[in-house]
């Protein structure tokens, strides 16, 4: 059953899915609220998305380094607490004034703070526990495909032929990265529960950038903050129960990255994330997620003098040409699924 008619079903907050034009149906009638990234092109767009790639590349890098030193649930919460109280002041008046249509459609930014903010960031924490870097890079690159597949479920929305074609060469680079250009390293590499449960959060997170065209027409800020804020919340019991057996070994390093992964990773990067998807949509926002890799790479290089090798290069320039294909080639629209009448 597509997602819109079951949104409608379960009559949840009576809430009709966004096209990617931003319009809405509730109540029966259309309301449009734009973001301000809907104003900006493709392309800026999509310049603002591999920003985001950047610095939440730098995210997984800050919480592997921290990982004996914070446990999981309790960076999570340590993220989004400290994220909720920079952004709940800086978006209390607009909450206000927002609140009419936040108290219709609590449904759906409860359901986008717990998969989005609160389960994706446990899982991923979690698995970082146990994984290495390239094999959590490994199963993200999973992500643009998961994003299409959940769109045309949920949705009925068929992805474009450039998305396909993308997708499959975007990944074809991550791949050459991860495996160095070298076949035979897939039999070397060991997979684990951390593995696990990265694929778990990168599910959550496909889901998550799908969903979101069940945002209301409230203004980002509004959005950002309450999500944050549910975020949090889901974060702290798992917090208290594993302060129990383990504790934080803080040191200026450490507030250091735990001050990064609130300022940049939190507030800036879902800021623009949720702005993005509902400007260009969630099929070819997602398409952005494999950046990453080529992002930790040059961070890698940079911060811990690891070389560039020719792999490097040519996993990156089939990554850049993968996310391009979909930029240069916008005109071949995905089709929806029907419509649905509040």
């Amino acid at each position: 059953m597509p997602w819109r008619s079951a949104c409608r079903t379960a009559n949840i907050g009576r809430l009709a899915c966004l096209p990617c034009s931003g319009a809405r149906l509730i109540g029966g009638r259309s309301f449009r609220k734009a973001s301000c990234l809907q104003t900006l092109s493709r392309r800026t767009v999509y310049l603002l998305l591999a920003f985001v790639m950047l610095i939440w590349s730098g995210n997984s890098i800050v919480a592997r380094a921290m990982r004996a030193d914070v446990p999981p649930f309790t960076l999570a919460f340590l993220r989004w607490g400290g994220a909720a109280l920079i952004a709940l002041p800086l978006a209390r008046r607009r909450i206000v004034a927002d609140w009419p249509v936040v108290r219709r459609h609590w449904p759906a930014i409860l359901l986008l703070g717990v998969i989005g903010v609160g389960s994706f960031n446990a899982f991923m924490y979690s698995g970082l526990q146990y994984t290495t870097a390239a094999n959590t890079l490994l199963v993200q690159a999973a992500i643009p495909a998961l994003v299409l597949l959940f769109d045309r479920i949920f949705f009925g929305t068929k992805p474009r032929i450039a998305q396909i074609a993308g997708c499959a060469l975007a990944a074809a680079g991550v791949a050459i990265i991860i495996l160095r250009a070298d076949p035979a390293a897939i039999r070397a590499m060991r997979f684990n529960i951390g593995d696990l449960l990265v694929l778990v959060a990168i599910m959550l997170w496909s889901l998550y950038t799908v969903l979101l065209r069940l945002k209301p027409p409230i203004d980002g800020l509004s959005f950002m903050a309450l999500t944050i804020l549910i975020g949090a919340l889901c974060m702290a019991p798992f917090s208290i129960h594993e302060l129990q057996s383990r504790a934080v070994h803080l040191s200026l390093p450490v507030a250091a990255g735990i001050a990064y992964v609130i300022l940049f990773p939190s507030i800036l990067g879902y800021f623009l994330y949720n702005g993005a998807v509902e400007a260009i949509g969630a099929g070819d926002a997602g398409h952005v997620v494999n950046l990453q890799p080529l992002f930790g790479a040059l961070l890698a290089a940079l911060i811990l003098g690891e070389p560039i090798h020719g792999y490097h290069f040519a996993g990156m320039a089939l990554i850049l040409v993968g996310i391009g294909i979909p930029l240069l080639w916008p005109g071949d629209r995905a089709e929806p699924g029907p419509e649905v009448a509040g």
